[in-house]
């Protein structure tokens, strides 16, 4: 598994995490750099997580917004968490990292939804990202 998506792993964990413990989120971040700090090997994967969850928490706003627009039938409070975190990290790769290619950050997404979410998980969050990524592009 590559850093970047071990590293999409901790930030969907991190999301997840605030969400569900209702949490602030700061907190959630502290405690993951004191674990990193120990663990050097894990350094690569903690930094792009970091940024990450820092994204996602500078344009949260405008992310649930996109969410919410294109998860016809959804509300976003009333989406299983894990399916909430993911679109959150992918939507913010989609519209805030440049380097990471519009097919990976959704194949990525769709990935981690099918391994931790529902059995529909994976087609919803690739419906949303794929609206979403439209959107990145006009």
């Amino acid at each position: 598994m590559s850093a970047r998506s071990k590293a999409r792993k901790r930030a969907l964990d991190m999301l997840f995490q605030a969400d569900v413990r209702a949490e602030p989120l700061t907190e959630i971040i502290a405690a993951e750099a004191r674990r990193a700090a120990g663990e050097p090997e894990r350094m690569a994967s903690w930094l792009y997580a970091r940024e990450i969850v820092d994204g996602v928490s500078d344009h949260r706003e405008e992310i649930d917004e996109l969410i919410s627009t294109y998860a016809q039938g959804w509300v976003i409070e009333r989406m299983p968490n894990v399916d909430r975190a993911v679109l959150r990290l992918a939507s913010w790769e989609l519209l805030h990292n440049p380097e990471v290619p519009q097919a990976v950050a959704i194949d990525e997404a769709v990935e981690l939804a099918k391994q931790y979410s529902t059995d529909d998980s994976g087609r919803f969050v690739n419906g949303v990202l794929a609206k979403i990524a439209q959107h990145a592009v006009t």
